[in-house]
């Protein structure tokens, strides 16, 4: 099974969006198809876009599972944007969240710690 995603995100300000987003996945948009969508490519056939929908911004809840969450926090914290929170399940799966400037919330969930250390 293949499976393609193409998540949106309903924002207030495209420019402001442009560049929070821009430091929050740390690249340049994949495509612009508009003047009111920006579009990020996070893995391939896997997408995050921003819609200008000032009416509608503030609302969305999305979570990506990276191989790497640590290392994402690092790299997104060297881009300026620190986490809003940060769990621990009982599984032991970490979750950080960031909100947007309009208050979406973006999360970015990881394996838990010993699963990522390698096997003794």
């Amino acid at each position: 099974m293949t499976v393609d995603l193409f998540a949106g995100i309903p924002v207030g300000d495209r420019e402001r969006a442009l560049d929070w987003y821009g430091r929050l996945f740390g690249s340049e948009p994949a495509f612009v198809p508009d003047d009111v969508e920006v579009v990020w490519e996070l893995a391939e056939h896997r997408y995050v876009h921003t819609e200008l929908k000032p009416d509608h911004a503030g609302h969305a809840r999305v979570t990506v599972f990276v191989d790497d969450l640590d290392g994402r926090v690092a790299a997104t914290r060297a881009r300026g944007l620190e986490p809003t929170s940060r769990e621990t399940y009982g599984n032991g799966v970490r979750k950080v969240t960031y909100r947007d400037p309009d208050g979406n919330e973006i999360g970015f969930g990881g394996a838990p710690v010993d699963a990522e250390s390698p096997a003794s």
